[in-house]
């Protein structure tokens, strides 16, 4: 993929799901293009920080770091997997299960 293809936003602040910023350990993780992860903002589908990876259940093994654009294109980003999120900052709030799943994700009512 050339730089022609790349679609980004510049400047601008990032929504902060971090407690500590400082403090957390992310994993590489790929996302397809149209991800069902994805919500519609207008015409673009993006996976919104905060959204629990790879569902919000059982399964849950990490929280997406930052926001990422799948509507034209896969996108590389990060998961986090250890550290102190603030549920008030996520699109939703973790159930029962994502956050015995998630045991190294200290999940912060404030």
């Amino acid at each position: 993929m050339g730089a022609d293809n790349v679609i980004g936003k510049t400047g601008g602040t990032q929504k902060n799901i971090l407690l500590f910023p400082d403090h957390y350990v992310a994993k590489p993780q790929f996302f397809a293009k149209g991800s069902a992860l994805a919500v519609t903002e207008g015409d673009r589908k993006i996976i919104k920080a905060g959204t629990i990876f790879p569902a919000n259940d059982e399964t849950a093994e990490g929280v997406v770091f930052n926001d990422h654009d799948v509507t034209d294109f896969d996108a590389n980003g990060a998961v986090i997997i250890h550290g102190f999120i603030k549920t008030a900052a996520l699109p939703e709030a973790p159930t029962a299960d994502a956050i015995e799943a998630m045991k190294l994700v200290y999940f912060s009512k404030s």
